[in-house]
């Protein structure tokens, strides 16, 4: 993996949350984690909605980058194909900051990311199994079964989808930074 690859694969999740922190301290006179969705902050026609669109949209296309370069460092089909489900619900994050609340495609998009990005990074942690990695199986199955349940709770406990979709984000990032310190820390240097 290229050393631009694993950079951008840190600064992804920095970028999203930064944005996303940042969208809410402008909308802070009306937005509120309990009432609203996180799209609610990038919805067509709000002021600086760009905010979160274009963080969305940047920090996809870094993970995208970062991921590409996850698939030349894993063995198995299981893990690459895991991979590949994975890549699939960053560019769902992409379109989602391209097609923001307000757009017919906004829906669709929005669970494209939260299905495809947690199924991938579950296919991917069986398929680490399979290579030995039995820890991150353990690790990423666990968490993609407490993450729904979580998730499926604050859907039904909360009138806004944002608690829902944050356990969801947090999820996905403990997921990529887990895969990510447990195969590249003490690994050999990166190619430039």
């Amino acid at each position: 993996m290229r050393k631009s690859q694993l950079l951008a694969g840190v600064l992804a999740p920095i970028v999203a949350l930064t944005g996303i922190g940042t969208a809410i301290l402008i909308n802070r006179s009306w937005w509120r984690l309990t009432d609203n969705a996180i799209s609610d902050l990038g919805k067509l026609d709000l002021p600086n909605n760009w905010v979160l669109n274009v963080s969305l949209v940047v920090s996809a296309i870094m993970a995208i980058y970062y991921a590409v370069g996850l698939v030349e460092e894993v063995s198995n089909t299981v893990e690459k194909l895991g991979i590949g489900v994975f890549i699939a619900g960053l560019a769902f994050l992409a379109l989602i900051g391209l097609f923001p609340e307000g757009t017919s495609p906004h829906y669709y998009v929005s669970w494209g990311f939260f299905i495809f990005a947690s199924l991938g990074f579950l296919v991917t942690g069986i398929g680490l199994g399979l290579s030995g990695e039995k820890e991150l199986a353990v690790f990423s199955i666990a968490l993609f079964t407490v993450g729904w349940a979580l998730a499926l709770w604050a859907k039904n406990s909360f009138p806004g989808i944002a608690p829902a979709e944050f356990v969801g984000v947090f999820g996905v990032i403990a997921w990529h930074y887990t895969v990510m310190w447990k195969k590249f820390r003490g690994a050999p240097r990166p190619r430039g």
